[in-house]
């Protein structure tokens, strides 16, 4: 049978097979009862993914049909684990009646469920964002355009192509589209194809003045960005697409200038440590140390802010005077208390545009709306930037007064199960849940008539679901029972029956808990409905709190640490008093603080001295406080002045890049390359022992020339630590570098780093001790000290480096004198013991002639 020829299949299966054809490459959830069901290929391959039982039940076009099922309530957890490995899910849902179809079951796609377009709060990590994001090249230029479906922001820029990159690395999205005749991006993104079309710019315009209602798109200033606009259309496409609706709460779209933040690329938001560590994981970070944040919402801030560090210097000043008002006094406790427990109002938010918020999410979202005023006057006055927070959330919301009118204190989990809606909120759903709460009593009181009027004392009045109300007598009394009994169903020692009075109550009852239903469900679509108007406000609240929140996490920070708040100044300068590194610090006994002095006469800092005598550890606390300085908080040191910063470029560390097939010393230079092109002198720049990779003269060579070109070209601000030792020399010739170092000193046969900063060049770098120290058998040591002690006697950094294929070269001239001659004379093995003995005499004395 030819694959599109759904003919020979069952009715129910040329269905399912309709759906999978609008979407082949994505897993279909069919529902079916209290099942979600796969089938063919997508129940092999969900089996595979879940750990799930894959069977084969029944047949369609004469095949067994390959099956695989989850539970209905279970849905979101096989969901979450599918997501997580990069899956997407089409959720197929019954929308017709079983008992009036006469085919299949009426059915419909209710959501696409993809690692980009998740809201639901089992599915996403709480605190940290999920971007969708599209992205479209044209020749140099990249246009890109993200989405928080959670929070409804969107965004687009403009980009150069090599810098495209360091960008994904920022903002790390959860799911890439790009055009399907297009080349993905290196890394390892989850990434959807959609067809080329999508990308056109006439298209994505027409799209988004829909969207907005708007009859251009002049107000959201998109004109110089045309390749980011085409990217936007995709997107606004594909996420409409997948939640079936339009977005209501996505209401704006700004566009971001990369002058906006400091400039930070791939490489040195990894070797900061900011959100991860090196080996991957989540704590020790920056973000680790400073997250205190009572609420999920302030988390992201958090994050977000640690990635996108302000240039614009006002902007960062705002938020350092913001943090100092929540430093004095018990501001920051009583703050933080009035925060926690507060819901995700954004989120939530979120969920209510798009009609997926659960009865829970209401009442969370009303219990945090009515607490709004307690964080109102928790926050200091006079706080500057938390001044428009103070108004904000100090104003009587709609939404709160609605939500609690509307919704139950404790809601059911799920609106199907009932009892969401409050009391007195709907008269017709009180009347109908009257009928409902009243069937015991009638049920006690007919069970007493019955029993009376039979005389059966053990007759029994009940309900279950399947065979409904019943009146239950043992076969020992069904002689006894009136002629208006109809028998409903035999049991083995009882009979059970029904009446007419009994029938027309169930009829009356069981109408009534489906019309109450259907009535609550009806309310509750007017309930979002009726939010809708208010989702802006939300919103506005959403991203106070948040604000609020992670300022008040460096307050927290501040406090805990002794963080001092850094001073900006229009002079070219890097000065630091008693500066430490905030993630080190906590994870030792005791750090030594150190100073940093750069100015306009002093760009570079040479910096050597022993392994693991803390020269990484000190480049990247300079490069942390300025980072941190420029996100809005206080700083680890006794004082800090900064000049005017745009970027912060590392060169520390390497590994091979096997899957692009280079290596650790390609690596480095790729990086070098990049910070060369790119840093100018208002750029910081760590840069550590840079050319280990090649051989000794290349890496000097190599070493020499980058920092030369730092300090004359570039004019950065430097930080060059290294173990060349020939490269101190530079501060002979270059004046604004000076040579700096970190010492050690031998006690016994230990060494012991100092770990402090002094000025001038370190005396020897320590590699053999620091060997020692790592565990290297004691043997090795010794042949490498005497290895050492030989190198140096011949002082091999002063000859020629070898080529490995250049011919050997001669042997060198040996002098001659009389006492080698007599010795190349000699047979050794002719000579007795004392003829031997008094040849040596004879050599000793013809050298000492």
């Amino acid at each position: 049978m030819e694959k599109n020829d759904v003919s020979g299949h069952t009715p129910m299966m040329q269905q399912y097979l309709g759906f999978k054809r609008q979407h082949p490459g994505l897993l279909v959830f069919y529902r079916m009862g209290d099942f979600y069901e796969l089938f063919f290929e997508d129940a092999i391959r969900a089996a595979r993914l879940l750990d799930i039982t894959q069977t084969h039940r029944g047949q369609s076009a004469g095949q067994p049909i390959p099956m695989a099922g989850v539970p209905f309530h279970a849905l979101e957890q096989y969901l979450a684990r599918l997501v997580k490995l990069g899956e997407s899910v089409v959720i197929v849902e019954q929308v017709g009646d079983p008992a009036t179809s006469k085919g299949p079951v009426e059915r419909a796609i209710s959501r696409i469920v993809t690692p980009g377009t998740l809201t639901d709060a089992s599915l996403l990590d709480e605190r940290a964002d999920s971007l969708l994001m599209a992205l479209h090249v044209e020749r140099s230029r990249a246009g890109v355009a993200w989405l928080n479906l959670a929070s409804g922001e969107l965004k687009l820029t403009e980009v150069a192509a090599n810098v495209l990159p360091s960008l994904l690395d920022r903002l790390r999205p959860a799911e890439l589209l790009v055009a399907d005749s297009a080349t993905s991006p290196p890394g390892d993104w989850t990434v959807t194809t959609r067809s080329a079309w999508q990308f056109d710019i006439a298209e994505a315009t027409r799209l988004l003045c829909e969207h907005f209602g708007s009859r251009d798109l002049a107000a959201f200033d998109v004109a110089d960005t045309p390749i980011a606009l085409a990217a936007c259309g995709a997107l606004i496409s594909y996420a409409q697409a997948t939640q079936q609706r339009a977005l209501s709460h996505v209401a704006t779209l700004a566009v971001e200038h990369d002058s906006a933040w400091l400039r930070m690329d791939a490489a040195t938001r990894r070797n900061l440590e900011l959100t991860e560590t090196l080996r991957g994981e989540a704590s020790p970070t920056l973000l680790s140390l400073l997250d205190t944040c009572a609420t999920s919402m302030g988390s992201r801030w958090l994050r977000r802010c640690l990635h996108h560090p302000l240039r614009e210097r006002s902007r960062a000043e705002a938020r350092h005077q913001a943090v100092d008002a929540l430093r004095a006094g018990s501001a920051s406790d009583t703050l933080h208390g009035a925060l926690r427990g507060l819901a995700d109002i954004e989120r939530i938010s979120a969920r209510v545009a798009l009609r997926t918020a659960r009865p829970r999410d209401l009442s969370s979202l009303r219990d945090s709306l009515n607490r709004l005023p307690d964080v109102a006057r928790a926050l200091p006055v006079d706080a500057g930037l938390l001044e428009h927070s103070r108004a904000l959330l100090s104003q009587p919301l709609a939404s709160a007064a609605l939500l609690a009118r509307a919704v139950m204190d404790e809601p059911a989990a799920l609106l199907r199960d009932g009892r969401v809606m409050r009391t007195g909120f709907d008269a017709e759903l009180d009347e109908l849940r009257g009928l409902q709460d009243n069937c015991g009593e009638f049920l006690l009181a007919l069970e007493a008539r019955e029993r009376e009027r039979t005389g059966i004392a053990n007759l029994k009045v009940e309900y279950n679901r399947v065979h409904g109300f019943y009146i239950e007598v043992t076969n020992a009394n069904t002689a006894r029972i009136p002629d208006d009994y109809r028998r409903r169903q035999t049991l083995k020692n009882a009979e059970r029956y029904i009446t007419p009075e009994l029938k027309a109550f169930e009829d009356r009852a069981l109408s009534a808990a489906e019309r109450a239903t259907s009535r609550e469900k009806h309310l509750y679509e007017q309930l979002l409905d009726a939010l809708a108007p208010e989702l802006p406000q939300l919103g506005d609240v959403a991203r106070a709190l948040a604000e609020t929140d992670g300022l008040l996490a460096f307050a927290r920070a501040a406090q805990r640490h002794d963080y001092c708040r850094p001073q900006f100044v229009d002079e070219p300068e890097i000065t630091i008093e008693r500066g430490r590194h905030p993630v080190v610090e906590c994870q030792v006994d005791a750090f030594i603080p150190n100073d940093t002095r750069m100015h306009d006469a002093r760009r570079m800092l040479l910096i050597t001295g022993p392994n693991m005598g803390g020269k990484s550890t000190y480049m990247r606390q300079v490069a942390l406080i300025a980072l941190m300085a420029h996100c809005g908080c206080p700083v680890p040191a006794q004082s800090a002045r900064l000049g005017p910063l745009d970027a912060i470029h590392t060169r520390i560390g390497a590994s091979d890049d096997l899957a692009s097939g280079r290596s650790t010393f390609m690596v480095e230079m790729t990086e070098a390359a990049g910070i060369l092109h790119g840093a100018t002198e208002r750029s910081l720049v760590l840069m550590d022992e840079i050319g280990r990779g090649t051989s000794t003269f290349d890496g000097v060579a190599l070493a020499q020339s980058i920092a030369r070109h730092l300090l004359t070209r570039n004019r950065s601000w430097t930080l060059f630590a290294t173990h060349y030792f020939e490269l101190t020399q530079l501060a002979a010739t270059h004046a604004a570098c000076a040579n700096m170092h970190l010492d050690a000193v031998e006690h016994g046969n230990r060494i012991v780093f100092l770990h402090a900063i002094e000025d001038g060049p370190a005396s020897q770098s320590y590699g053999i001790e620091v060997a020692a120290l790592a565990g290297v058998p004691g043997t090795v040591i010794r042949d490498a000290r005497r290895a050492l002690q030989r190198l140096e006697a011949s002082r091999i950094d002063a000859g020629p480096q070898t080529d490995l294929f250049a011919p050997p070269p001669p042997p060198p001239e040996v002098p001659t004198h009389a006492a080698v001659d007599a010795l190349a004379a000699l047979d050794p093995d002719s000579l007795s013991p004392k003829e031997a003995l008094d040849t040596l005499y004879a050599l000793k004395k013809l050298l000492h002639d």
